[in-house]
């Protein structure tokens, strides 16, 4: 009989990790016999990655609760000036959110035989109901060091009532073990088009330095933007892909710098073109502030392009080491600075690293990700 596997988290509507690799093991187990569903906390269409017509979806709509509808417009209306509305707001939805999934699970979860929750505030609220719990593993994205007052102090021991704990990297697992024994480490699964790149035509590669993600604070980019200003970077351009809050200020800094030749901005492309650019790069550059895992970082494995990361929490220590890069102590930009420009004046060491880079690539690779889900799906 074939299991009945749930999936719950938010939206399928924008770019967005969690959505991506739930979606890349979603379509996974479809493909190997499971019965998978996906609830979608927002109704409307949620068709940004693309979905195996066999999973059946089903939405509820966690912006059409009393909370979101009612409470939110009286505190807008009567606390203009309140300094913490909109933290106040957030919750009213969070809560109103977690009444309409509760209500929903109530009805429905008898029909599966594992629940896999998608992120961390969902996972603290369906740990509350033992019973709906007992089926639930907490699939956990994010750095264990968030959830503030209520999602972390209060509920997060709650995690004990749930089946499991599935992490993405090695210090999550130490924190999780400790509120429920069945802790595992799972990396992500990387997914197409990367998956099936099976080698590297390195003489083609470029002198080409790249960073990929979201730019906001906390992706630092202006760190890095700083370190190449007082780097020689002889031929070697940086391209930045991505898109976000930060992308003005740094044009501006790249023209303050004097580097608008160097530097070359493309926005938001897809995967398929993400994938170009890496397998065109030499070199990875990483200065994040906080992380959950760095799925990107793992992109540029495949790629076969090496690495230079801050170490900061968590994620890139599991993921980089002296085979295929550089992992540089947080905030130390003296020292990331010196480590690229020896990979930068040293050809025959940075074809190394990118040759040590695509060999580590096979240790992440989709069939040792799916064999520690299939026996955990088995025994549970």
């Amino acid at each position: 009989m074939q299991k009945k596997i749930l999936f719950i988290y938010y939206q399928n509507v924008k770019p967005g990790g969690v959505a991506r690799v739930m979606i890349n093991l979603a379509n996974e187990f479809c493909e190997n016999g499971y019965d998978v569903s996906i609830l979608f906390l927002m109704e409307g269409e949620n068709t940004f990655y693309e979905i195996n017509p066999k999973i059946k979806i089903h939405t509820v709509n966690s912006f059409g609760h009393w909370g979101f509808n009612r409470v939110n417009p009286l505190m807008d209306k009567y606390l203009k000036k309140y300094r913490y509305r909109y933290n106040l707001k957030k919750y009213v939805y969070d809560f109103g959110q977690w009444d309409v999934m509760n209500q929903w699970l109530k009805k429905n979860h008898s029909q599966y035989d594992t629940i896999i929750s998608c992120w961390y505030k969902l996972s603290a609220q369906i740990s509350v109901n033992k019973k709906i719990a007992a089926k639930t593993f907490a699939w956990e994205h994010s750095n264990f060091e968030v959830g503030g007052k209520i999602w972390g102090e209060i509920l997060r021991p709650k995690y004990k009532n749930l089946k499991g704990v599935i992490c993405i990297n090695q210090a999550s697992v130490e924190y999780y073990k400790n509120l429920n024994s069945n802790t595992f480490l799972i990396s992500n699964l990387i997914g197409e088009p990367f998956e099936s790149i099976d080698k590297i035509d390195f003489e083609s590669k470029k002198n080409q330095l790249i960073y990929v993600g979201r730019l906001d604070e906390d992706k630092n980019v202006s760190s890095i933007i700083d370190v190449l200003s007082k780097t020689d970077m002889k031929d070697f351009t940086f391209k930045i892909i991505g898109n976000g809050p930060e992308l003005e200020n740094l044009k501006k800094l790249s023209r303050e710098k004097n580097l608008e030749s160097k530097i070359i901005f493309t926005g938001q492309l897809s995967a398929d073109q993400i994938k170009k650019e890496l397998l065109e790069s030499k070199i990875f550059l990483f200065m994040s502030k906080t992380e959950a895992f760095g799925m990107v970082l793992l992109e540029a494995l495949f790629c076969g392009t090496s690495l230079i990361s801050y170490d900061c929490k968590h994620g890139p220590s599991d993921i980089v080491n002296d085979q295929n890069g550089f992992l540089i102590p947080m905030n130390d930009k003296v020292l990331f600075q010196e480590k690229l420009g020896e990979l930068i004046n040293n050809s025959h060491y940075l074809e190394q690293l990118n040759e040590g880079a695509f060999e580590e690539s096979r240790f992440w690779r989709k069939e040792r990700v799916l064999e520690k889900w299939m026996t955990l799906l088995t025994i549970s």
